[in-house]
């Protein structure tokens, strides 16, 4: 039973850790969305086209590591290769 709840606990904490570093990755890019907003918003360049934003770098790089946090709090729910190989010795 201890084994159970120390294993609910570490789900637990992934996903509050998750939602933690969401909050974070939202209000950061929020402020550099804004502040690319104010600084070059409608500035045209050169050729007469709108520049590719800078905040799409970090919007885009930060994202995929929270896409892998994700799939590691939900979708994987605690269950690692290790644990699975135990269970099979367990069943022998």
């Amino acid at each position: 039973m201890e084994n159970k709840d120390e294993a609910l606990w570490a789900i637990a904490k992934k996903r509050a850790d998750f939602k933690k570093s969401l909050f974070t990755y939202i209000i950061v890019n929020a402020f550099l969305w804004v502040l690319w907003l104010f600084t070059m918003g409608n500035n045209v360049n050169v050729q007469g086209r709108i520049p590719l934003p800078w905040p799409i770098w970090p919007t885009l790089g930060w994202g995929v590591g929270i896409a892998f946090q994700y799939y590691a709090a939900y979708n994987k729910a605690g269950d690692t290769l290790a644990q699975k190989e135990y269970e099979k010795l367990l069943k022998k």
